[in-house]
């Protein structure tokens, strides 16, 4: 973990509340689609970088995870420094100052944020973009027997599960992938793709039907493909429970008991327990409110950007809770806090949708944007483009493209 430098980050006597003079300090918590990519469009202003301003980002994991991106971990199509590159390289040469730490809660009246090891952080803006978390007791033996798959330290885990099992004496290895939303579909494509006929997959959801908030041609495209690939798919049915080796399944009120070798979890999440404390008004999910120009509404020197906020413009559509949201608040929240700074009219954030794109096996996917469906090997190239252009950097976006074109010029020699 990193060292925290007393030049930037004070202990504050709460009684006394001594606290000493310090620049202009914006303080980011939370390093994902919304956190960084809001650093990264503040060193984009020239106000904004003079030394009379700070900028910190803090976030428990030294690295970044471009998420969309994660299944290809999983098959090796893609390495972990091309998904995940560290903090330190991506704001190498910024103003921007990294700190790895685990935040315990925030005080929106003080201008406070406690860090793990008691240490308090005065703000003068607060940007909050830390997400969720995985909910995993609403099934008995889900925390206990349950792989879950959005860090990259899950993938890691996965593919050592994996390869001790392809290693092992066992004809068929079976695998449940609770979650047919694009998590679960995507997944389960993935390692139909790595398994081949060794593996037995079920894709198991309550509801009627996968993908239930997508496009219609991205359902049928990516029915076609899990049905393509052998995997087995159970609607309107319910996990009761998960053991160690089995899951015991409900469909219309029958009762089963399933043997399985491994057992994904994708759906279920929580808001942090901190998040849920802060003295402001949430919803009944436990989302922060925030108004149109991503604002605390009594606080706002506070922006909340990603799925921890409920987000609606100023015609009341709400955002969606997607990396692609994220993605596009995040230049919104510096403009604003630039527009606070400078006492400018501050900008009303509207989500874009652009479609949607997945993953459904090795070099195949399904892209919808603007009513148009494709899939297939094309499909998998536009997707794997679009995303290399929404990594974090240029010089990132550089190193990756140049090792996928690379790449498949040697595989094309190969031939």
């Amino acid at each position: 973990m990193s060292h925290i430098s007393n030049k930037f980050i004070k202990n504050v006597n709460v009684k006394n509340q001594n606290i000493t003079n310090y620049p202009v300090r914006i303080c980011i918590l939370g390093g994902g689609f919304g956190g960084l990519y809001t650093a990264l469009e503040l060193i984009k202003i020239p106000l904004i970088c003079q030394p009379k301003y700070e900028i910190i980002l803090i976030e428990k994991r030294d690295h970044f995870l471009f998420t969309p991106l994660l299944y290809e971990v999983v098959t090796g199509e893609l390495l972990n420094w091309e998904v995940a590159p560290t903090y330190k390289k991506l704001l190498s040469g910024s103003n921007v100052k990294f700190y790895q730490a685990e935040i315990q809660g925030v005080d929106l009246e003080q201008n406070l944020v406690t860090l793990e090891n008691g240490t308090l952080l005065k703000y003068d803006f607060l940007v909050l973009a830390v997400g969720k978390e995985t909910r995993l007791d609403i099934v008995p033996g889900a925390a206990a027997h349950a792989q879950t798959f959005r860090s990259l330290e899950d993938a890691e885990s996965l593919k050592e599960r994996l390869r001790v099992l392809e290693a092992s004496d066992i004809p068929v290895i079976k695998i449940a992938i609770a979650g047919a939303g694009p998590n679960g579909v995507e997944i389960a494509c993935k390692l139909a793709d790595r398994l081949k006929n060794r593996g037995e997959i079920r894709l198991i959801d309550r509801g009627d039907e996968i993908l239930k908030t997508f496009p219609k041609g991205c359902q049928t495209a990516s029915y076609r493909a899990l049905v393509k690939r052998g995997v087995q798919i159970d609607l309107n049915t319910n996990i009761e429970a998960i053991q160690a080796d089995a899951i015991i399944t409900n469909h219309q009120g029958k009762t089963q008991q399933l043997q399985t070798d491994l057992v994904l979890w994708t759906g279920g999440n929580q808001s942090i327990q901190w998040v849920k404390e802060l003295n402001c008004q949430h919803n009944q999910q436990g989302q922060l409110i925030a108004t149109p120009t991503l604002q605390l509404a009594e606080y706002p020197n506070v922006f909340v950007l990603g799925d921890l906020a409920e987000i609606r413009d100023i015609k009341g559509n709400k955002s969606p809770a997607t990396a692609q949201a994220a993605f596009q608040q995040a230049p919104c929240a510096a403009r604003n806090i630039w527009a606070k700074i400078t006492g400018r009219r501050l900008k009303s954030f509207s989500y874009l949708y652009l479609g949607e794109m997945l993953t459904l096996g090795i070099k195949n996917a399904v892209v919808f944007s603007f009513g148009i469906t494709l899939d297939g090997n094309l499909a998998g190239i536009i997707r794997r483009g679009v995303y290399i252009q929404r990594l974090p950097t240029l010089k990132h976006q550089l190193q990756v493209a140049k090792r996928w074109i690379f790449g498949g010029i040697k595989k094309l020699l190969r031939r």
